[in-house]
């Protein structure tokens, strides 16, 4: 029942407020043109941009998914959990990552300019569609790996075989026999790739600007900026109705992804590369990957300690070379504003945040899994309700606690447990996801045989089911501390302005001119890309069998 009451009170009352909002945007404006201009700007946009960073997603990650799922070769362990870093780093750092390299300030350019002897930046990508796409590819392209990878290394390499010996060419077997095989993998990847895509708000924000405004960035400017909230709400339920139909869809395809598995020796159909051509299919395919999933992880780090500008209002003569003052800036607050929050105070807030957000997906989590298992068929309506937030965006999640929570005791901006609480809904899903399959995993003769020696139904829980779930518990507490650590949408609606988190800290100082508050901006970038490929180290390290192909 508490589970449920963290959903009623929280996710449902925002939600039906949102409802409520959207009711009064419709009896003002009524269906007029005007209103459904305002609609379908940012509608038709989201689905464009949507479609076209799944489409570009696709044709990188089909090739590597191949790459991974048949072939062998030096460090593929280290570049599979590389690869998956880009997956759960906050939007902010990828956009931080991005301006590094491709940005006005950012590598390319600066080698460019001096190369070529230029006065202007040659590379003008920051604040476009091609941005966009570019980091979607970036975010995105992880997903196809895993799913499409993973469905290809399981596969059954002798079907193909037998295709071989029968006549077909190697082109005719892929496409009458392992592409029919992979399609509902390559659909349910495509699927959910999408609709990270189509709710994407951190990249748009930061990488479109003004000029490229989806459905999560228009709410977020007609709420905070506009002050036009049954408008935001109007936007925010044409957001979720749009995004729970392509959740259902990825739903029915997911659950026909039956991959052929027959027994056989670990490692089977798996090789080195043997020809020249795949030799070069590796070699191009490794270069690909290094260049479009690394550099830019590797740009940010190598930019926030090297200094080539003066900072803002500072005069003379600036020698470039490497520096540590951007990380020392991290502690001073040069100016002595009383306004002004270092960022070491944001960094404080966020892993305060993160504790909470993780103590109470946990607790949550934990309880919401041991009564689903102990249910002998849990109701599909309570899995359906427990996953709901997962297609909520956290942009409307924010707008719902403004407008429900707007009262003492509960002030959205005044109650500081909000943010977790906003976090925690979006934890909750993958958490339940997570603990579900290793509770379901352990046999009731144990919880019988140990209840039969005496144990109280506490010892039981403590010497036999936890000792058991505690890789998950693990995997499950590292993916909500990272999840609130790097959550942006939510959190750009509920956060004062003297209590910022990294993200918000980090967006400030990158929307800001001088190198000083650019470098710091980058150095908060690369402590939590830190943090968050620690997090994908832990996870990697106690990979779980139940554990969702897509983390």
């Amino acid at each position: 029942m508490l589970p449920l009451l963290f959903l009623l009170i929280f996710y449902f009352t925002p939600l039906f407020s949102i409802l409520r909002l959207a009711g009064e945007a419709l009896l003002r404006e009524g269906p007029s043109p005007r209103l459904w201009g305002h609609l379908e700007r940012p509608l038709v946009f989201t689905l464009w941009q949507a479609g076209l960073s799944t489409l570009l997603t696709l044709l990188v990650g089909l090739p590597g998914a191949y790459l991974f799922g048949r072939f062998t070769f030096p460090g593929k362990g280290l570049l599979r959990v590389l690869t998956t870093l880009p997956f759960i780093l906050p939007t902010v750092v990828v956009a931080a990552g991005f301006n590094a390299l491709i940005g006005p300030r950012g590598w390319l350019n600066i080698l460019l300019m001096q190369g070529l002897g230029l006065s202007e930046p040659p590379i003008r990508l920051m604040h476009s569609l091609g941005a966009i796409l570019l980091a979607h590819v970036f975010y995105n392209t992880t997903i196809v790996l895993r799913v499409v990878g993973s469905a290809w290394a399981q596969l059954d390499p002798r079907l193909e075989q037998a295709a071989r010996v029968l006549g077909a060419s190697p082109w005719r077997a892929l496409w009458e026999i392992t592409l029919p095989l992979l399609r509902p993998s390559i659909l349910a990847a495509a699927l959910l790739v999408f609709l990270f895509d189509f709710t994407s708000f951190g990249v748009i924000l930061l990488l479109g600007g003004p000029r490229f405004a989806t459905l999560e960035v228009e709410i977020y400017l007609q709420a905070l900026q506009m002050l036009n909230l049954p408008l935001a709400g109007l936007l925010s339920i044409l957001q979720l109705g749009c995004t729970l139909v392509f959740l259902g869809l990825y739903q029915r395809i997911a659950a026909q992804v039956n991959v052929p598995i027959s027994p056989r020796v670990q490692g089977e159909g798996l090789h080195p590369p043997r020809t020249p051509a795949e030799r070069a299919f590796v070699g191009v395919m490794l270069t690909m990957l290094i260049v479009l999933l690394l550099l830019p992880m590797a740009a940010l780090p190598l930019r926030s300690v090297v200094r080539l500008e003066a900072a803002r209002g500072e005069r003379g003569a600036v020698t470039p070379g490497l520096t540590l003052d951007y990380y020392r800036e991290l502690f001073i607050n040069r100016r002595g504003s009383y306004f002004y929050v270092p960022p070491i105070q944001a960094a404080r807030n966020s892993l305060l945040y993160a504790g909470a957000t993780m103590s109470l997906a946990l607790s949550l989590g934990g309880l919401t899994t041991a009564a689903m298992t102990r249910l002998r068929r849990p109701p599909r309506w309570l899995d359906l309700l427990l996953m709901l937030p997962l297609g909520t965006s956290a942009v409307t999640l924010g707008l719902g606690f403004i407008v429900v929570f707007n009262r003492p005791p509960l002030i959205a901006r005044d109650f500081p447990l909000m943010i977790p609480i906003a976090h925690t809904l979006v934890a909750l899903p993958f958490v339940v996801r997570t603990l579900q399959p290793a509770l379901a995993t352990i046999p009731a003769n144990l919880r019988q045989a140990a209840a039969v020696l005496g144990a109280s139904p506490w010892r039981v829980w403590w010497e036999v089911d936890f000792p058991i779930v505690l890789r998950a518990v693990i995997v499950a507490a590292v993916f909500a501390f990272t999840t609130s650590l790097g959550e942006f949408g939510a959190t750009m609606f509920l956060v004062r302005p003297e209590y910022p988190t990294v993200p918000v800290a980090i967006y400030r100082f990158i929307s800001q001119p001088g190198a000083l508050n650019y470098g710091q901006a980058l150095a908060m970038s690369t402590i939590l890309m830190g943090l968050c490929g620690l997090g994908v180290a832990v996870i990697e390290r106690l990979r779980l069998p139940g554990l969702p192909q897509t983390w």
